[in-house]
């Protein structure tokens, strides 16, 4: 049955219809009663509509304009489209093992909410609550999430870190290319805050890759050639960043066995003879092959090249395009990428800040003849001492001590430029130099791979501010490196969307994607003091075009309403 209206004599009438069919089988309608005129007030069909209400409990129609009562309206797009991603990534799956734990607090929604935060606004633990009655997130009450439970769930991460990361590499090892893996290692420092101590305290006071010192940990991150992070590890903020390389590896091998072969790229702080050998050494999942690798020559080493690099001075001569040559050293190839014009650069500006040095130079020295000859000069007397010692720091700064010479031991303020570092300085400029013991790769195939780690750093870019690893306010050193792994999670999940944006032609970023996302809100309405309707808002067609390139479905509608 349904309600048909008629016009009739200027008025409308609503009248109780059924469908059926007749003898032969043809569809007909029948009017089963006249309900009366629908724009009469107070009359049959008022009467009909109050008595209906009457018998479902609720209160009767007055006539006039319905109540509304809106409540504050939720985010929904963004946390929808890392919710679908969670699942079809495999995540879910750590539910599995916080469950065979007995655990009371729900671990993997706790964690969930903490990733989910990372990628959308990032905050504190105690901030991720306050976020979390701004969204609409599935099978999440955010009455029934406490602070306690939060931390309890960084706890119980570390207490089954290694299940955790067997998981993970579950779900990663599809993504990873069996017969030929290319994967970049790499160090950063993180500032965490706070002046405690604690037992195996992992802060500890820094040189930061801001070049100021600072309470620190260290993070490492091993990523595939597509920039999919597999692992990561947290290290003691005072550790060199060559004795991680080998033991970090060894981690990575362990948990992809699948891989056949492994050629690991890696920076110039990560090059050391000790490690060359030690690398050479490791075995590949049980197979007789080695590892490989391709790793920077740091630059404060470069001089020791100088006489093997003399065939390639000699090719560059007057050329405009990068050449590449190897040569063998300490038994392994030794790679050297040479551009030109970077060279060009690199000499005018360290001669710029030559120049200004020298200048300087001249300045003291003057001050200071100037005070021999007894001239009345504005400010503090200068000494021979106190110059030499304000010389030598504005040198030191500008990384010029080897250049630029001050002679300490002088009584009178001595400089002077030392030519042959000079000379071997301008000889190393424009140069890359690589060292690996991969066999059946060009020397400009080498080089390109190196090239690619660039984007291993955009990926702690990303760490330090979409996801906003620091500064870290944790003191006990098992919440910090569980507060890392959080942030791992979601740089992975961040990596996904980037790829898939990628693929489609998109030219949004991750964190452009989910702010468009954002806008798409759940909102709930009573009407006349009766129960609660939700609804999605409309899903626009630049939001629409976003979905469809992450590959997630429309969240759905809960209910339509046409208000009269």
């Amino acid at each position: 049955m349904f309600i048909k209206l008629t016009r009739a004599g200027g008025h409308t009438y609503a009248q109780l219809v059924e469908s059926f069919r007749d003898e032969h089988g043809k569809p007909r309608q029948r009017t089963v009663a006249t309900l009366g005129r629908v724009d009469e007030n107070g009359g049959q069909v008022d009467a009909l509509l109050n008595g209906l209400l009457r018998s479902k409990g609720r209160p009767a129609a007055t006539g006039s304009t319905p109540q509304l009562r809106f409540e504050s309206a939720l985010a929904l797009g963004d946390v929808w489209a890392l919710h679908e991603l969670w699942h079809e990534l495999g995540f879910d799956r750590l539910a599995a093992v916080f469950r065979r734990a007995r655990f009371t607090t729900p671990v993997e929604l706790a964690l969930r909410v903490m990733v989910f935060n990372r990628l959308c606004d990032p905050d504190s633990k105690s901030g991720v609550l306050r976020w979390l009655q701004t969204v609409s997130m599935a099978g999440v009450d955010p009455a029934a999430l406490t602070h306690q439970q939060l931390l309890r769930s960084m706890d119980a991460l570390m207490d089954h870190q290694s299940a955790v990361d067997d998981c993970i590499a579950g779900l990663l090892r599809p993504l990873i290319d069996d017969e030929l893996s290319v994967v970049f290692y790499d160090l950063t420092t993180i500032r965490a805050e706070g002046l405690s101590q604690q037992d195996a305290d992992v802060r500890h006071f820094g040189m930061s890759k801001e070049g100021v010192i600072a309470r620190q940990f260290m993070l490492g991150v091993v990523q595939t050639a597509d920039g999919m992070p597999i692992y990561h590890e947290v290290f003691n903020g005072n550790t060199a960043e060559a004795p991680t390389l080998e033991p970090t590896l060894k981690k990575v091998l362990a948990r992809y066995p699948h891989i056949k072969r492994l050629v690991v790229v890696a920076d110039r702080g990560l090059l050391s003879l000790d490690n060359l050998e030690a690398l050479s050494k490791l075995p590949l999942a049980g197979r007789p092959q080695a590892l490989e690798f391709i790793l920077a020559v740091p630059g404060r080493r470069y001089g020791e090249f100088a006489q093997l690099l003399a065939p390639l001075n000699e090719r560059c001569a007057g050329t405009t395009e990068q050449v590449v040559q190897e040569v063998q050293w300490q038994g392994h190839r030794l790679v050297v990428a040479h551009d030109p014009l970077q060279g060009l650069e690199q000499t005018a500006q360290r001669q710029a800040r030559i120049d200004a040095l020298l200048q300087r130079a001249a300045q003291l020295a003057g001050k200071l003849d100037a005070q021999d000859e007894g001239k009345v000069q504005r400010g503090r007397k200068l000494s021979d001492s106190g110059a030499k010692a304000r010389f030598f720091h504005e040198v030191s700064d500008a990384h010029l001590a080897r250049i630029i010479k001050v002679d300490l031991k002088s009584d009178l303020f001595t400089y002077g430029i030392h030519k042959a570092a000079l000379a071997r300085a301008q000889l190393m400029d424009g140069k890359l130099m690589l060292v690996t013991n991969v066999q059946d790769m060009k020397a400009a195939d080498v080089v390109r791979r190196y090239k690619c780690l660039a984007d291993i750093e955009r990926g702690f870019r990303v760490l330090k501010s979409e996801i906003e690893i620091a500064p870290v306010y944790h003191r006990l050193p098992e919440r910090i490196k569980a507060h890392a792994s959080i942030c791992f999670m979601a740089l992975i999940l961040y990596r996904v969307m980037r790829q898939r944006l990628k693929c489609a032609g998109s030219d949004l970023s991750p964190e452009a994607a989910l702010a468009d996302l954002r806008r798409i809100q759940r909102h709930s309405v009573s009407i006349d003091h009766g129960a609660h309707i939700q609804g999605v808002s409309n899903i626009h067609q630049r939001q629409t075009d976003i979905l469809a390139a992450l590959s997630i479905k429309k969240p759905a509608h809960d209910a339509q309403m046409t208000l009269l």
